[in-house]
């Protein structure tokens, strides 16, 4: 920026009411010119990564529920000196500029496009399900630990049944979490039910934990007139207005910046609760994936990010989908804290996902959670993946990394959970859900005209066209149309 300093006294002190940009402009002469050069700048400054808290100490920052914390990043502060540097004035100069410190050098150095080490992921159980020496988690008791393992084999067998119905021909499509189900379940554990949950479609977990039962699931899938969605949706497209939970769409990456939208409302309303939103990994190759990071981060928006990093985006590897360390060194580039989890570590999952509740609501800060887990499963009842990736590993997946039977042996070590207990509830779930689907099968579709409702308040007259067309057509060709769906 190039300005004509005829008067330049004026100037300066007309930019610096307005702006405050300059604080002193060293004089070089007795005249009233002034130096190029700055000595003290005064800028709004974004405060340093390095004074905030570990993410393992989540207490250490807290504000007041329902106040806003201070934006000490804007606070005004003058350059400093960097301690060991040159002593020539152009090259030990840190500005403190509005988005953080610049510290200038005289030497060329690019960033490297990998990182000398790699991010750790935090661990509590291992394969075995022995506690880690050591290991810092949340702590767990006996009730939730069990109810967490019965809703994890719930959502097992949930879906192993439902997959059988799709191959059967009794309903049109389903996509299973076979493999993920700590991640489902242990993150809806950590949560309240205040929190508002955006999916992506594979987390039936969350709904089921809170308290979304095997025959609303069947309902749903078999698309009956007891359907929230009156059969408009595919099936696993669940949605529960009651239970805060958004209705599941499959466009990629819609649901995320929705969720920082929702808690920034939060967030203003001094709401005691977060937004929480799941996505994969090929979610984050998404343009919304990246426009939520950055809203989130600067409207320090109370929201947690879940990425299942399962490997797979349908037939696409993570390997042709990016070049970083995985996916939460992205939530530092934007400024947002994040960890990454073993996410067949129902434990670990629980103990991260509780901590980052804690700061999301008390700090008013959005938290990037990277789960690193495996689909095990097709990517749907549409997709072989045997196609694309070898099927020992897979079967490998299944058997020694199952986050079901490693929970299990957790809960077993402390005497919480026997062989005649399994037994008695995989029998009973199966069971249930055999009972809850020939009731959803049998159950009235709902009528035609459903298609065109809950849009508008008055139907307008081209709808009413197109309905009318519809029912006509239906009625000449009756063979092309379900039989059971009321016109």
């Amino acid at each position: 920026m190039a300005f004509n300093l005829k008067n330049p006294r004026n100037i300066i002190n007309n930019l610096k009411s307005k702006v405050g940009l300059w604080s002193l402009m060293k004089q070089s002469h007795s005249t009233c010119c002034y130096s190029s050069c700055l000595n003290t700048i005064h800028l709004h400054r974004f405060l340093p990564l390095t004074t905030l808290p570990q993410f393992t100490n989540p207490e250490s920052i807290s504000h007041k529920k329902g106040h806003f914390p201070h934006f000490q990043r804007f606070q005004s502060t003058t350059t400093e000196k960097q301690i060991d540097s040159v002593p020539n004035d152009e090259h030990n100069q840190v500005l403190d500029f509005p988005g953080g410190k610049v510290v200038f050098s005289p030497e060329m150095r690019f960033l490297s496009e990998s990182p000398s080490v790699y991010s750790q992921c935090y661990r509590v159980l291992d394969d075995a399900g022995q506690l880690i020496s050591h290991s810092n988690f949340v702590p767990v008791s006996e009730e939730v630990a069990v109810k967490m393992y019965s809703n994890m084999v719930t959502l097992q067998t949930l879906d192993t049944v439902f997959y059988e119905a799709q191959r059967q021909g009794r309903i049109s499509f389903y996509v299973t979490s076979i493999g993920e189900e700590a991640i489902n379940i242990a993150s809806a554990a950590a949560l309240t039910s205040d929190d508002i949950v955006f999916p992506q479609y594979r987390e039936p977990g969350v709904l089921l934990w809170r308290g979304f039962t095997l025959q609303e699931f069947a309902n749903q899938c078999f698309g009956n007139k007891a359907d929230y969605g009156k059969g408009r949706q595919m099936p696993i497209h669940y949605g529960s207005n009651k239970l805060n939970y958004f209705t599941v769409s499959s466009t990629i990456a819609t649901q995320i910046p929705h969720a920082v939208g929702a808690a920034y409302s939060l967030k203003m309303d001094k709401k005691d609760a977060c937004a929480v939103t799941y996505f994969g990994d090929g979610g984050t190759s998404e343009g919304d994936f990246h426009a939520a990071m950055n809203f989130a981060a600067v409207t320090e928006s109370p929201v947690i990010f879940i990425c299942r990093n399962n490997g797979w985006a349908i037939s696409t590897p993570t390997s042709d989908q990016f070049r970083s360390d995985g996916i939460a060194v992205r939530g530092q580039a934007y400024g947002v804290r994040s960890i990454r989890v073993d996410g067949n570590d129902a434990l670990a999952m629980y103990s991260a996902v509780r901590s980052a509740r804690q700061m999301a609501v008390n700090e008013h800060r959005p938290i990037l959670i990277e789960a690193v887990t495996y689909r095990v499963g097709h990517h749907s009842t549409s997709d072989d993946s045997t196609k694309y990736r070898p099927a020992d590993e897979i079967e490998w997946w299944r058997m020694a990394r199952d986050p079901v039977t490693r929970f299990r042996k957790w809960i077993e070590i402390n005497g919480w959970w026997g062989s005649e207990a399994e037994s008695q509830l995989r029998s009973s779930i199966r069971s249930q859900l055999l009972h809850a689907i020939q009731i959803a099968e049998r159950a009235e579709k709902p009528p035609v005209n459903d298609l065109f409702t809950d849009v508008y308040d008055n139907i307008p007259s081209n709808l009413r066209e197109q309905e009318k067309l519809l029912k006509e057509t239906i009625n000449r060709h009756p063979k092309d149309y379900p039989a059971d769906v009321p016109i």
